[in-house]
């Protein structure tokens, strides 16, 4: 058997990576992500309200967290909500491997109404609904959706609900947004961290089942004792802290060593993350062309001009309306 090699965490603090680890002592394997200037760059260019800024920020980081699971180039992971709540649409784009792109829509009026109450608790600005994640691997490989229910909670206990209920995986997932000051401004930034217990033995890692919910008074709710490993992997990853996530001068590794030092745990290669968009001029005029000529004839503005602004990225390109006339 070889030895694993050992040296001392790295101080270098890198943003925008997603770091692989695992703590074998405890069967435990995550990927911790920290976030900068892509994240920086979406939420600026959007100029939405700090709530919402941030609960956009938390789904970003969890779409990372998931999609980052992705190897083959060109898989593609999206997060997306749909509920009542004042915030009524999320969707985010993870391309595979570092390609990240996201938009929020909302109501203004409902949001200015209780913007305390609403930066307080995020679950409020979801309020009812659901968040589906959704992986399309390319090629002749079948879609996977999996949809879990929002009831007025958060992003990462509606994760854990997902896990629970979908994949049997325990896992506990922390997620932190905030803007630190620096000398050109106020600026984004995001941690995330993902722990799942995988032991080799599938016994090790079963769940409770859901409680019911109309049983019957007095009838036995099913429990099983949680294994120590994963009790132990969860009291630690409890302790990190939301600044933790989001300090520029913590590295990823120096974190990960505050939480596992005493078990050990293993880094691997870390990845890049980029916010880019998968918007082009030909990928739009693309999609004009499916519509009909009458259609692009309500498109036309008082410019005589059919324009287009991308939802993500909020790049805005003008067409000549003959131009699609022609090659019909």
């Amino acid at each position: 058997m070889s030895a694993r090699a050992t040296r001392f965490a790295s101080s270098d603090g890198r943003d925008d990576t997603i770091l692989p680890f695992a703590v074998e002592p405890l069967d435990v394997r995550g990927r911790l992500v920290r976030l900068g200037p892509a994240i920086d760059a979406i939420l600026s260019r959007h100029d939405y309200p700090a709530p919402v800024s941030r609960l956009l920020g938390e789904a970003m980081t969890l779409a990372i967290l998931l999609g980052s699971a992705l190897k083959q180039e060109g898989a593609r992971f999206q997060l997306q909500t749909k509920s009542d709540g004042p915030v009524d649409m999320i969707v985010v784009d993870f391309d595979a491997p570092d390609r990240i792109r996201a938009f929020a829509r909302f109501d203004r009026e409902r949001l200015e109404a209780d913007a305390d109450a609403f930066d307080a608790d995020r679950g409020l600005l979801l309020g009812d609904g659901h968040l589906a994640f959704t992986i399309d691997q390319g090629g002749d490989l079948s879609r996977y959706q999996g949809v879990v229910a929002l009831a007025g909670q958060g992003l990462g206990e509606a994760a854990h609900e997902y896990f629970r209920q979908s994949e049997q995986i325990p896992t506990l997932v922390r997620l932190a947004v905030a803007q630190s000051v620096t000398s050109e401004g106020a600026r984004w930034r995001a941690g995330g961290l993902l722990v799942q217990f995988l032991p080799d033995s599938p016994e090790r890692r079963r769940l409770a089942d859901l409680h019911p919910g109309d049983a019957p008074a007095g009838a036995t709710v099913h429990a099983i004792d949680e294994d120590d490993a994963w009790l132990e992997a969860r009291a630690l990853t409890g302790t990190v802290e939301d600044h933790e996530l989001v300090d520029p001068m913590l590295s990823s590794e120096r974190l990960l060593y505050r939480l596992f030092h005493e078990r050990g745990v293993a880094v691997f290669e870390a990845g890049d993350v980029r916010e880019s968009c998968r918007c082009s001029p030909e990928r739009i005029r693309s999609m004009l062309r499916s519509f009909s000529p009458g259609e692009r004839l309500d498109m036309i503005g008082d410019d005589g001009r059919i324009g287009v602004t991308c939802e993500f990225c909020s790049s805005r390109n003008s067409f000549d309306p003959e131009e699609f006339d022609a090659a019909e």
